[in-house]
């Protein structure tokens, strides 16, 4: 079952603010044939000297290709999949925006690529842009402000229709192998260990690139980078995912426990071909999800990135949203560390938002640093990006502090468990029987009361600021009167405060890039929204008992024995202010945010046996800076919105 709480979105017109005009032409040769472009025509010599696009001071790219003349393109990349059995193998749809320049010149250019599923069903980015095609089908405007920024700048911009949506052929398997592979397809061809050809047959190559290619994409575009560069393809130098999901089974559930019934095929049927071989493939994933059980499978195994992390060759810069509760925040720090393991250059910024693009919420900082990363790693420009700080934390709206490393700490405190206490070392037993009709406002409300079906821990007011930064967990020694049951913790920071709730849009529109008369790259900003409240939502975690020790191999409780079950909660960072009070709320099913498959338990709960495992730094730490609460009407942000929402 998925719950989605309403959020406005205010819009307000205003006259654009542009930060880049539009750039006259460059070069007074005329344009080359588009036929000529697409079979890859390039100049009987190479060039020399050093590239017009780079400034030789700044080693920074430079805006000075002509955008309104570049060369657009839409081509189909062949595969050997046949994923809907027609007979046919699936052919997948290409657009490309470059530089006209560089092809007159042959000076070969790099690709920034968005991969992604969204372009004709849902759109890209906070106002949902499609991509739009000329009389002839080839492109003519595409989504989102890559191309308007980079194109100019002297890189290609190439957005990929996956296997089975848009003008691609075929039926996607929701995050599997053909998905994957139908991207792949397209790096082997932009690397020439591929074709591919245009609508009319014709074959084309890509000899106007060097084949360093950087994918780039929010929510499930940011996951196709996860997928790709989890297979260790050769040409694919960087990735930014942002807000992305590392592993299928953690988006569809939490140990074992679901979030929603059938979700896989239902999303594949909102973004895919409406068609009965495709309506065959989505029956498969809803036969194959065990959603019945919960367990951890092959299927499942398929759509898990994270175990493939030594393949990863790229570099990785991840963004999310530690309020994200659509791809939840055990994303990306799980991907991070299995990152870490293997030695992955790599960047991280975590901001306040939920499921929100860093182009909304620091756009000047981000379009800046972007810009920077791909010069490095595409480019190959010797700026100072690897010599920043490893991590950028927003502690407070529009506040960002930065660190040498993420997480603050490797090792997690144990704090003790007593009967209403959090931090003080018990005895005996307290029981939580299942009250499902509990919602989290019930939970969390009213600490220091006995609530039936929840059982509160405290602290003492914090003696000092502490910063939570990690993946905390709960251990719990258990003995339940039933063979399994959903666990769930939530860890709660208490005390009055104005706190983030949300963005709302706003204006005026800023502009990146250059323009053309159908294409302005401007978009509208956005504000941070707080509310006054006396209580913040630290971290959420759920796991269903039996699939505490093994996610594939569940082992039923004995009831009336003892056992241990760790209950991981998601990953944060936070700097908590002196005085506050932390509390651990435990309840067993929990039906607003999950769908689970059962329910009705009691449990008593080993006080000495039981504890949270806190990451977190104390010293010299600055609390956040107090934020007064907008005059506006405020709505919670969703809970788990789906991830096709057009703003995702």
């Amino acid at each position: 079952m998925t719950t989605v709480r309403t959020r406005v979105t205010i819009l307000v017109s205003s006259t654009a603010l542009c930060f880049g005009a539009a750039i006259g032409s460059a070069t007074a040769a005329p344009l080359p044939d588009a036929s000529d472009s697409l079979r890859g025509a390039s100049p009987s010599a190479a060039p020399t000297g050093p590239p017009p696009n780079v400034d030789q001071r700044t080693h920074s790219t430079k805006p000075v290709y002509d955008y309104t003349n570049a060369i657009r393109e839409s081509v189909y990349v062949d595969t050997s999949m046949d994923s809907d059995s027609d007979g046919k193998t699936d052919v997948i749809a290409v657009d490309i925006v470059r530089p006209s320049e560089t092809a007159l010149t042959g000076r070969k250019i790099p690709v920034i690529m968005d991969a992604s599923p969204y372009y004709s069903c849902c759109g890209r980015g906070n106002e949902s842009e499609k991509k739009t095609y000329d009389e002839n089908g080839v492109i003519k405007k595409m989504p989102l402000f890559y191309d308007n920024y980079f194109v100019p700048r002297g890189y290609a911009v190439v957005g990929v229709d996956i296997v089975g949506t848009n003008r691609s052929t075929g039926c996607g398997d929701v995050g599997g192998k053909d998905e994957i592979d139908s991207v792949v397809a397209v790096i082997n061809w932009l690397n020439g260990r591929n074709s591919a050809h245009t609508a009319d047959g014709s074959p084309v190559t890509a000899s106007w690139t060097n084949g360093s290619v950087g994918m780039i994409g929010k929510s499930y575009d940011g996951t196709l980078a996860n997928g790709v560069a989890a297979t260790g393809v050769k040409g694919l130098k960087t990735i930014v995912p942002i807000s992305a999901i590392s592993s299928w089974y953690d988006y569809s559930r939490s140990g074992g426990v679901p979030y929603s019934d059938d979700y896989m095929p239902w999303l594949g049927g909102y973004v895919g071909h409406d068609s009965a071989a495709c309506d065959a493939v989505r029956a498969d994933l809803g036969d194959n999800d065990d959603d019945e059980t919960g367990d951890y499978t092959k299927f499942w195994a398929e759509r898990d990135y994270v175990k493939d992390a030594k393949k990863v060759k790229a570099s990785v810069f991840v963004t999310h949203g530690l309020s994200d509760y659509n791809v939840q925040t055990n994303h990306f720090s799980q991907w991070w560390d299995a990152l870490a393991k293997n030695n992955v250059p790599r960047k991280i910024w975590l901001g306040l938002e939920d499921h929100v693009d860093p182009f909304e919420f620091r756009r000047d900082a981000w379009v800046d640093e972007l810009h920077k990363w791909f010069d490095y790693w595409l480019q190959g420009l010797p700026n100072n990006v690897m010599r920043e700080p490893m991590a950028s934390v927003e502690t407070a709206p529009d506040v960002w502090n930065d660190y040498k490393t993420w997480p603050a700490t490797k090792h997690a405190v144990p704090v003790p468990l007593a009967a209403g206490k959090l931090g003080a070392l018990g005895k005996g037993t307290v029981t939580v029987t299942d009250a499902p009709e509990l919602t989290e406002d019930d939970i969390v409300a009213s600490p220091s009361e006995v609530i039936a079906g929840r059982q509160m821990f405290l602290s003492a007011p914090l003696p000092g600021a502490i910063r939570v930064s990690g993946t905390p967990t709960v251990t719990l020694r258990i003995k339940a009167d039933s063979t399994t049951t959903p666990i769930t913790a939530r860890l709660v920071e208490y005390g009055d405060a104005a706190r983030y709730s949300g963005v709302r849009r706003t204006g005026p529109e800023t502009c990146y890039g250059a323009k053309t008369d159908y294409d302005d790259g401007c978009y509208f900003p956005v504000e941070k929204l707080t509310a006054q409240s006396d209580h913040g939502i630290v971290s959420r975690g759920w796991i269903d008992a039996a699939h505490s020790n093994s996610l594939s191999k569940p082992k039923p409780l004995t009831p009336g024995k003892w056992t241990t079950v760790t209950v991981p909660l998601r990953a944060q960072d936070e700097i908590i202010p002196k005085g506050r009070i932390l509390g651990l709320a435990v309840t067993l099913s929990d039906v607003e945010w999950t769908s689970p498959n059962d329910t009705g338990a009691s449990i008593d709960i080993d006080l000495a046996g039981s504890r949270l495992n806190l990451p977190l730094t104390t010293g010299k730490l600055t609390a956040p800076t107090k934020v007064a609460p907008l005059e506006v009407d405020i709505t919670t942000p969703s809970q788990r919105p789906d991830l096709h929402d057009p703003k995702n």
